[in-house]
């Protein structure tokens, strides 16, 4: 039978139990509140990307019913609505993106944490660069659209105006803010993002839309025309520019600008793209209580990567220089120069692929043979990563795919067709191989060693020829024959080869994103697709897979650049 002095003594016990939790001791009672409070956020999280994510769902496709309308009606929908429609979505953004800057991120404990991974230096500067381009296109239009503003509607010169305020606001917002993990005003907040988001899809949409109709070549067979029984189909010319337009502008520089915003128009694709990425690591991180303290070494020096830049650049100028001579003779009326810048731009492309296949398989191999462990924990920045490089190469597989069967159903007669069948089988070979080593690299951590026994040696070696010293036990970095951060910076050799491999695959990278992205369709120009498919078939498939293909070059890079930093 328990006396009540025995029931006073567990009570106190009870009441003096204290749990761990990160190094602290929380009552009991307390520890419950916290509990609940924890709870408490995780529903309001959990709320906050269910609504989120129904508003974007509806958003894109409402936007993508207003693209697919914009172009094949052009009665009843014009590029006007649709632009109309992209001003209140922009509007919108700019004003939610202005209330998070101004109220929601100066408001104490709204941003306890931060994501280390999200936003890096390189993501942000491209951000800029492509952002300042789409600026510039933005002006280029608005010039092009004033000299025909007697005959165009005024919502095509308030558009490209609104966008590029738009473009500046969002810019800042992502520079200053993509690491943020928001603790307050979580639904709002995830809405938000969800609405950014949206809203940069749908002007990618729109732009890649455009991009795609002014660079589709129709075909010259007459039989294609007279199948057109009505005006509501898309009159395309040779570029892909809508035909026979009656509207003169008022100034000399139209011409100018109208080519030099198309040219520009990559720029502001690859933008939206990286704004989605950059607002969806946000909004995923919304609610996140996780301090990631993990940062690389931007140090870059001739002893770590000498000839993956070397060969990259020889591979870049080769390319440049074969896309110009290819962008000339392909748009002459001459078969045989056709033919040869065919040939050229097929054997060009087959060299880097080939190189850049061995090289990845190297990095592979390396990968195999390193005993680094792997990433733990959940990283939405490194899902997304993953994420992005699988989905966008869908785009590139499509189209090869598509290749191969045409050219073996055709026959693989000629020298083009062999080559065009060689490029396709060695592109899918290519990009099978950079997205395991990207995958494999990105959930890599970093290199931690140190290359302290050649340090000491050389330290021991300055000790024995000063006899002064010798009674030292630290001997100044300044006081070394060879100075001590050159000695630190040594690489192993499976370190240098991963850099060295990284590098060259940039720079691969790079020139395989231009060709595409400046305008080379030699799907257009080998008539062997629209042979086999038919050209309204074979164009859906060249200007849907065409803008992930590009895209994917381009996060490759990103990618590649991140995996040189942790080898």
């Amino acid at each position: 039978m328990m006396t009540k002095q025995d029931l006073e003594a567990i009570e106190n016990q009870i009441s003096t139990i204290q749990v761990s939790s990160h190094g602290e001791t929380v009552n009991p009672v307390l520890a419950h509140g916290k509990f609940k409070t924890v709870e408490t956020k995780m529903t309001k999280r959990n709320w906050g990307w269910l609504l989120s994510g129904f508003i974007s769902l509806n958003i894109m496709l409402l936007g993508i019913a207003m693209v697919c309308g914009s172009v094949f009606n052009k009665i009843q929908i014009t590029s006007s609505h649709l632009q109309i429609f992209l001003i209140l979505l922009v509007i919108l953004t700019t004003i939610w993106m202005v209330y998070y800057k101004v109220h929601t991120s100066r408001v104490y404990h709204a941003v306890l944490y931060k994501d280390s991974h999200a936003g890096p230096v390189w993501l942000r500067g491209g951000l800029v660069l492509f952002g300042v381009c789409s600026v510039i296109m933005d002006i280029f239009k608005i010039s092009y659209y004033v000299g025909r503003i007697h005959c165009e509607s005024p919502v095509k010169i308030a558009f490209p105006a609104v966008q590029a305020l738009f473009v500046i606001v969002q810019t800042y917002i992502l520079w200053v803010h993509a690491k943020d993990c928001v603790q307050i005003q979580q639904i709002i907040t995830s809405c938000g993002l969800m609405l950014t988001l949206s809203t940069n899809l749908i002007i990618w949409m729109t732009a890649v839309t455009e991009e795609s109709l002014h660079q589709t070549v129709a075909p010259a067979d007459p039989s294609y025309n007279s199948t057109s029984n009505d005006e509501h189909k898309i009159d395309v010319t040779s570029k892909g520019r809508a035909g026979g337009s009656e509207c003169e502008c008022s100034h000399n520089m139209c011409d100018v600008f109208e080519k030099a915003y198309y040219y520009l128009y990559p720029f502001n694709i690859e933008y939206s793209l990286f704004a989605s990425a950059m607002a969806y690591v946000m909004w995923k991180n919304v609610g996140r209580q996780m301090d990631e303290h993990h940062s690389h070494n931007l140090r870059f020096s001739l002893w770590d990567v000498l000839i993956g830049p070397v060969a990259g650049l020889l591979v870049l100028v080769a390319g440049l220089a074969t896309f110009v001579v290819y962008e000339v003779d392909v748009a002459k009326e001459d078969p045989k120069k056709k033919e040869e810048a065919l040939t050229m731009h097929y054997i060009m492309n087959i060299v880097a692929i080939l190189l850049m296949s061995i090289t990845t398989l190297i990095g592979c191999i390396i990968f195999r043979m390193d005993k680094r462990e792997q990433v733990s924990g959940k990283n939405p920045t490194r899902s997304l990563d993953v994420g992005l490089l699988v989905g966008a190469s869908l785009g590139q597989f499509l189209i090869c795919y598509f290749t191969i069967v045409a050219v073996l159903a055709s026959g693989a007669q000629g020298h083009i067709n062999g080559l065009n069948l060689t490029n396709s089988i060695l592109t899918v070979i290519q990009l099978c191989l950079q997205n395991a080593f990207l995958i494999k690299g990105l959930h890599r951590e970093p290199f931690k060693e140190t290359e302290t026994t050649t340090v000491f040696a050389n330290v021991m070696a300055v000790r024995e020829r000063d006899p002064e010293r010798r009674s030292s036990s630290i001997v100044p970095a300044h006081t070394l024959p060879i100075p001590l951060t050159l000695l630190q910076g040594r690489l192993s050799w499976k370190r240098r080869i991963l850099k060295e491999t990284c590098a060259f695959l940039l720079f691969c990278n790079v020139i395989l994103w231009i060709m595409p992205a400046f305008g080379a369709r030699p799907q257009f120009d080998n008539t062997v697709g629209s042979d086999i498919y038919e050209f309204q078939t074979w164009a859906a498939v060249v200007n849907i897979g065409m803008p992930f293909g590009i895209f994917y070059r381009m996060h490759s890079v990103a990618s590649l650049f991140e995996v040189c930093l942790a080898s």
